[in-house]
């Protein structure tokens, strides 16, 4: 009888150990942390001469107002800004027109003053990454030299060369100070997650890229950085006068369409004001 109750006893306390054992798996288990997406506003862009975004007289004696977003990405491994807005030169400045009267572009606020909004300083972005080149999405790029540059390696090679140096030292200037770089040559999973995921898309320059993100309430959202500039863009698959390579735009254009179709994702027109006006500013995240 004693060598019943002992036996008893043992497999009660095996239980226990299991039960508690469990418990603990449970308890240890957490969720976890969402990317957070924070849209910015990188300044104005009143484009004079609209016809230069078609390859005819389209648009010829149009004008449009042009939204600059930027973005920050909270993800659990790092922070990533995507793109950087217009010059920081142009804060607190009367809007400026630039030589061939084509742009008037003006900016509000610098960078450092936009992070401290979501309680960030510039020295918390670990990387950086530009759908391109452009002055009007390399503007706060330098604030950052500390961070990790990832950019296509065409791309570097476009803006640094001799030849760009020399007749557009503003988009040369804007990234010069960047020494930390990873160059890649295609799509880039930034996480390693399926979450943010920076897809080549050249035409608009060489290294032209766009970003998708999955974010937990939102859903997918496709950054097109400039491989459109607005809805008629878009819908027309309409290529700007001054692409690089049309193309290559067009192919983008339909590899764009494809994958957003997959990822049932939706697209965001970075200079869309429709598009700016739809979506949160900072502080609120888009989650």
């Amino acid at each position: 009888m004693k060598k019943l109750t002992l036996i008893l006893l043992s497999l009660t306390f095996m239980v226990a150990c299991k039960k508690d054992n469990k418990q603990t798996e449970v308890t240890t288990q957490t969720k976890a942390e969402p990317i957070k997406l924070f849209m910015f506003d990188g300044g104005t862009v009143q484009v004079n001469k609209l016809e230069i975004f078609s390859q005819d007289d389209l648009y010829k004696g149009e004008s449009k107002t042009f939204a600059d977003m930027f973005f920050v990405v909270q993800h659990p491994k790092g922070n990533l800004l995507w793109d950087a807005g217009l010059a920081e030169g142009l804060v607190g400045q009367q809007p400026f027109t630039t030589p061939d009267g084509a742009f008037t572009v003006s900016r509000n606020q610098g960078i450092e003053e936009q992070l401290k909004i979501i309680g960030l300083e510039a020295k918390d972005i670990d990387y950086i990454a530009l759908s391109h080149t452009h002055f009007d999405h390399s503007g706060s790029a330098s604030k950052l030299a500390h961070a990790t540059w990832i950019v296509q390696e065409v791309e570097y090679d476009f803006v640094t060369s001799i030849e760009q140096q020399k007749n557009n030292p503003d988009n040369y200037n804007a990234i010069k100070d960047l020494k930390i770089t990873k160059k890649i040559n295609g799509d880039l999973d930034v996480f390693g997650d399926g979450k943010v995921i920076i897809k080549s898309t050249p035409g608009h320059t060489p290294g032209h890229q766009s970003l998708f993100l999955d974010l937990e309430q939102e859903g997918p959202l496709f950054l097109a950085g400039d491989l459109y500039h607005f809805e008629e863009n878009r819908t027309n698959h309409i290529v700007p006068s001054f692409n690089f390579s049309v193309e290559d735009t067009k192919a983008s254009m339909e590899a764009f369409e494809t994958f957003a179709k997959q990822k049932g994702a939706r697209v965001i027109i970075q200079h869309s004001t429709k598009d700016y006006n739809s979506l949160n500013h900072a502080p609120e995240p888009i989650q």
